[in-house]
């Protein structure tokens, strides 16, 4: 199985964060990557700079038949789709996909590096997998991410909400 955690905190020309994000799903769905589970949408503050939108963010377990290079271009085309700008670190943006765990397989390229590095130190990525697949197990912590949303911090835990509202998808 593979999970994507899709965030935004800027509208575009498609409209809201949430616009954004069901765009992204469909845009994959018509990628030809099977969706088996989407989380609820959760909100967190921006990171590091509160000061930008709070970011919505929502935890997708899938399957993709093709190999993470694929899927990478692939995520690379829809983010580009749906305007987002490479900027500093951090910035505010219209979407962002990125791939947690590709089928339990750990590797690191130039490209990328699985499972994501801060994956087991993120909120926003820890709730939704929790939501969708209470079984994962970090493919190299061993652990599930209860246990890892149990070892974040106290403001960590409280600064996230799920809100009741779902992804829109066309079928």
């Amino acid at each position: 199985m593979i999970h994507l955690n899709i965030g935004s905190n800027l509208n575009s020309n498609f409209g809201s964060r949430f616009d954004n994000i069901s765009i992204c799903i469909n845009l994959l769905i018509s990628s030809k990557v099977k969706l088996i589970k989407i989380s609820n949408f959760y909100e967190t503050p921006s990171y590091p700079n509160n000061n930008f939108s709070k970011y919505i963010n929502v935890g997708v377990l899938s399957i993709y038949e093709g190999n993470y290079q694929k899927l990478l271009r692939i995520i690379k085309l829809i983010e580009k789709r749906l305007g987002r700008i490479k900027t500093k670190k951090n910035d505010p943006r219209t979407i962002d996909i990125d791939i947690i765990d590709f089928n339990g397989l750990v590797k690191k390229t130039n490209d990328l590096v699985f499972p994501h590095p801060r994956s087991h130190l993120r909120n926003f990525v820890l709730y939704p997998i929790l939501e969708i697949d209470p079984k994962w197990s970090h493919p190299i912590l061993n652990k599930n991410a209860q246990f890892l949303i149990n070892k974040l911090s106290q403001k960590s835990r409280i600064e996230i909400t799920r809100l009741q509202k779902n992804v829109n998808i066309q079928i």
